[in-house]
């Protein structure tokens, strides 16, 4: 297990970039939206582990509600698992309260899933495992 991205809740990933991309120099790998869950992001690395930009594409979007309660910052924690079934049922054996039971899919065409910051320590965690046909596929610079 490895930390796959930190995620970053921003009102528009482009005013972001002036900081990420052009003051700090990261560059954008890709750049997608993601309909199912609401957002656009902008994937920088950083060594091995990412950012990923969060912008809502809808006032009803997760990522919307949670900057309308807290502002722009740090949304969530990624962390990379080999199966996520295994990993959710791990958890759920646990005790951990699930924000989906069941993967979905994510940026990169990735499987996620998210746990409640109530069983991480006040973290919302999401578990990412790549999928052959979806992860670093395809790249686009922004």
């Amino acid at each position: 297990m490895k930390i796959e991205h930190i995620g970053i809740a921003t009102y528009k990933i482009d005013d972001a970039l002036k900081f990420w991309r052009d003051a700090l120099g990261l560059g954008v790998v890709e750049t997608e939206e993601v309909a199912e869950q609401g957002v656009r992001v902008a994937m920088l690395p950083v060594g091995e582990p990412r950012i990923e930009l969060l912008e809502p594409t809808s006032e009803s979007s997760p990522v919307a509600k949670f900057l309308e309660k807290r502002g722009a910052g740090i949304h969530h924690i990624a962390v990379r698992v080999d199966d996520i079934r295994a990993a959710l049922g791990r958890l759920k054996e646990q005790g951990a309260r699930l924000i989906d039971e069941s993967p979905r899919v994510g940026a990169g065409g990735s499987l996620v899933a998210f746990v409640h910051p109530a069983s991480a320590g006040g973290v919302l965690l999401e578990l990412v495992e790549h999928t052959p046909a979806g992860h670093n596929s395809e790249k686009r610079d922004v």
